[in-house]
């Protein structure tokens, strides 16, 4: 698949052949959803908490006599139905991630990069670099480009300026090529890679 490079003020900046085993795959929706679901339930803290019958500090006498009342039978004031009582099947501190193989993760990763470039929302530019961390002009070359909701992906270092002129955007992301995940992908509209992340990509996928 070839692709035209863009630099940063929309001029064309040449072209780049992008390996079809990475972004010529045909996306798979289930491969997709169990990747996201994935990252959601590690991300979860799962701090969560309410007190059982057994951590309540209730008296432990009989409340009232066992007959003779048209009442339950109550022996203990820590019971679930009254009024704080421990929670019968309350929430408890626990995590929330599960397994996934790598070798799914690795290729939902593949997918999610084929669902960007199937629906033309792919753009690959020269470099991600600014003479000066400046947001506004920042923002005017995205707006020349289109992008209002974009991942930026560059390679293992993301150049000072432009993290820093981003970083005030919100709906733009910038991430180093280690930080590639599929979530984060498909939240927004484009995908943007350096040429540098499109090389790191196929130099991991080999």
């Amino acid at each position: 698949m070839k692709l035209d490079v863009i630099a940063l003020d929309g001029k064309k900046a040449g072209s780049v052949d992008l390996s079809d085993e990475i972004f010529g795959l045909e996306p798979r929706a289930d491969l997709l959803q169990r990747m996201v679901r994935w990252q959601l339930a590690a991300r979860q803290a799962g701090t969560h908490k309410s007190k059982r019958r057994s951590e309540i500090r209730a008296t432990g006498a009989k409340m009232f006599k066992q007959k003779g009342t048209g009442r339950a039978r109550h022996g203990a004031r820590s019971a679930p139905q009254f009024r704080g009582g421990g929670k019968a099947f309350g929430p408890l501190v626990r995590s929330h991630a599960h397994e996934l193989p790598k070798k799914v993760r690795l290729l939902a990763l593949k997918h999610a990069l084929s669902s960007k470039a199937k629906s033309e929302a792919l753009i690959v530019v020269d470099s991600a670099s600014l003479d000066a961390p400046k947001t506004k002009a920042l923002a005017e070359k995205f707006g020349k480009l289109g992008l209002t909701s974009a991942l930026i992906v560059d390679g293992s270092e993301i150049e000072n300026n432009f993290r820093l002129a981003s970083r005030n955007l919100v709906t733009i992301d910038v991430l180093p090529i280690q930080g590639i995940n599929v979530y984060d992908i498909l939240r927004r509209d484009k995908l943007v890679l350096t040429k540098a992340a499109v090389e790191a990509l196929e130099e991991r996928f080999k």
